[in-house]
């Protein structure tokens, strides 16, 4: 009996960790979302200075070289544009993305569509340009948020798992 109460307290300690470590991993990877945004919008734009291929070309390349949440809003959006215009595709990839991105994120990742295919080579260029220092902007908040939380996720797992067990004792 003593014996199953043990395992019964190494398993909620255990879930207890896990769930303190799921939370804070959800900042690791809005940070690296966000570092494959902004090389993604690198790629773009090298692209369409260098290689003058359609935008949903590009951004199916893009998809195929960035293999998470990132790379899928690219691959849909290169699908959707298909159907319907670039702006109004990349909109619908951006609603449809499971990423870890928070809604101020998105929002500004959305804000891309106002200028594809509405410029020429020179503005979009310029709106990319523009483009990554906003998600550069992002990219040391995600930083400095998970400098923050990451720690402190992890150890409020591990404390309220080991004040169960303490209880439960």
């Amino acid at each position: 009996m003593e014996i199953l109460k043990f395992v019964f307290l190494i398993l909620i300690f255990l879930t207890s960790a896990y769930i303190g470590i799921s939370f804070a991993k959800r900042f690791y990877i809005r940070e690296k979302e966000l570092i494959d945004m902004r090389r993604a919008l690198q790629i773009f734009e090298e692209k369409i200075k260098f290689t003058y291929e359609t935008v949903p070309d590009v951004f199916y390349d893009i998809s195929k070289v960035i293999n998470n949440e990132i790379g899928k809003i690219f691959g849909n959006a290169s699908t959707y544009m298909k159907e319907m215009t670039s702006s109004e595709a990349w909109e619908k990839a951006c609603d449809e993305a499971n990423t870890a991105l928070t809604k101020e994120d998105l929002i500004t990742i959305k804000g891309m569509a106002k200028m594809l295919g509405k410029c020429d080579l020179d503005g979009q260029v310029s709106e990319i340009k523009l483009m990554e220092k906003f998600i550069d902007t992002k990219i040391e908040d995600a930083k400095m948020e998970r400098n923050k939380n990451e720690k402190m996720y992890k150890t409020l797992g591990l404390t309220f798992g080991a004040g169960i067990i303490v209880v439960l004792i």
